[in-house]
């Protein structure tokens, strides 16, 4: 097994714990299987001590890519999962974003339509009403008497006070009805566009992989992810992605907080439990992507494991998939509040 790993593996008080751990705990209690743990410092050195027969079975939430396939023995895959990339910005950088995504064209026009609309209904207002109210002695009187009634429409309250016949009461209830509507475009707006706006704000410039290029990107040592930016810069004559090697996903979140680091790629999962841990003062962590090549994950076999025992391992998965076993691990390790999560 591989440490600092979660929510796959990793060691929490000399105990090791994770979704691939449980799974595989369950695995050898139902075919009375016998084992050691030993651990390895990178997924890397975990495969290859598989392959030359060091180890039997390497555990963890291990991608079976195109070229591992061609070089080791898998397990059947227990889930699929892709990577993701992870950006932070501080507290203050969203709060101007939050504002630049308000002032938009299109907000000031739903508010500039709400108003124009109770303007005229305090026009027709103060026009049907004119005979019930005594003449305002001043200008300024008539000033505040025409904000008062805007108030009113505006805001519910008091309506009671502007109005005395069946139609000004007729113009009170469309008033309201302009209030409910306006209200309902205003939060859907702000609830779909501004949202929607800030979270792109807060990723960045990363709208795909490619834009990692020139980016100082947090990796695991051996992982597929640290293959994809080995990719990445290969087929790149211009900005190379900087990869900086790192000891454990959580330290990613460490160097990402500090701004040691522009991004962190990683499996979608374990950057998933990264957002559940306790957020530091000022780090504000979002998935700018998600889903980057889907990929089966197992286990890996030794070519010397006996096939018989092979096939009882697979067999074991199978059935602890079909009971809900292995998607109940996954969602205890992506739920706030768990053990696993903290």
């Amino acid at each position: 097994m591989v440490a600092g790993s979660p929510p796959c593996s990793y060691r929490q008080a000399g105990v090791w714990r994770g979704l691939a751990v449980d799974l595989w705990n369950r695995v050898a209690s139902l075919e009375s299987l016998p084992y050691v743990v030993s651990e390895w410092p990178s997924v890397r050195q975990l495969l290859e001590a598989s392959r030359v027969g060091r180890l039997d079975v390497a555990v963890g939430c291990i991608n079976v890519s195109p070229d591992r396939l061609q070089r080791y023995r898998f397990s059947l895959p227990f889930q699929e999962d892709g990577l993701a990339v992870m950006v932070v910005k501080s507290r203050l950088d969203l709060g101007r974003s939050f504002l630049a995504a308000l002032l938009t064209p299109t907000l000031l026009q739903l508010l500039g339509g709400y108003l124009l609309a109770i303007a005229g209904l305090t026009w027709l207002t103060l026009r049907l009403e004119a005979h019930t109210h005594p003449a305002q002695a001043s200008r300024q009187s008539s000033l505040r008497h025409c904000s008062k009634v805007f108030q009113v429409l505006a805001t519910g309250p008091g309506s009671n006070t502007i109005v005395t016949t069946i139609r000004g009461n007729g113009i009170v209830i469309l008033a309201y009805l302009v209030r409910i509507v306006s209200a309902s475009l205003l939060v859907g707006y702000l609830t779909v566009n501004v949202a929607g706006e800030i979270q792109g704000r807060s990723t960045g410039a990363i709208r795909s992989p490619a834009d990692l290029r020139g980016l100082r990107v947090g990796v695991r040592s051996g992982t597929v992810s640290e293959s994809l930016l080995k990719e990445l810069n290969a087929s790149s004559p211009g900005n190379r992605a900087t990869i900086v090697p790192l000891a454990s996903i959580r330290a990613g979140g460490d160097l990402l907080a500090e701004r040691r680091i522009d991004a962190l790629l990683g499996d979608n999962l374990q950057l998933s439990h990264l957002l559940l841990q306790e957020e530091t003062k000022g780090f504000l962590p979002s998935l700018a992507l998600e889903g980057i090549r889907p990929e089966s994950q197992a286990f890996a076999f030794s070519p010397t494991l006996p096939e018989a025992t092979a096939d009882r391992i697979d067999q074991a998965i199978s059935a602890l998939k079909r009971s809900g076993v292995v998607s109940e691990l996954r969602q205890q390790a992506t739920t706030r509040g768990n053990p696993q999560a903290r």
